[in-house]
């Protein structure tokens, strides 16, 4: 493996360690204060089930990207759902008020393009 490479996939693992603790927290946070996420989410129009499938989605989807696994999948969800936070909650505030979900937005996006990397758990040795 050519030294660039290497860093390029510790760099992914590191994108990847940061993204998915993130993503565990925040999902396990909504999951803690179920009523409280719940009453926010219907603040903001949505139904109740909205609240469920985001913190699941934020705490799986962190999971998956934290371990390598479903990289892709769980890179497009967590960026829908930061998309979302972004226009629904924090757009009025402007740039300096959800300038952290972008952040989380890209890095979310770039797994997409890159997938997980080398370092991942149960690693397919054929790529």
């Amino acid at each position: 493996m050519p030294p660039m490479e290497k860093n390029y996939n510790v760099g992914l693992l590191i994108m990847r360690l940061g993204l998915g603790a993130v993503f565990i927290a925040h999902g396990a946070a909504k999951f803690q204060d179920l009523a409280g996420t719940i009453e926010f989410f219907n603040s903001l129009g949505f139904a109740p089930f909205f609240a469920y499938l985001v913190a699941a989605v934020e705490l799986l989807g962190g999971l998956a990207v934290l371990t390598g696994l479903w990289v892709k999948l769980a890179g497009f969800l967590l960026a829908v759902i930061m998309a979302v936070a972004i226009i629904k909650v924090k757009w009025a505030s402007g740039f300096f008020g959800f300038e952290l979900d972008f952040s989380l937005l890209a890095l979310a996006l770039g797994l997409i393009f890159t997938g997980p990397g080398t370092y991942q758990l149960l690693a397919n040795k054929n790529k």
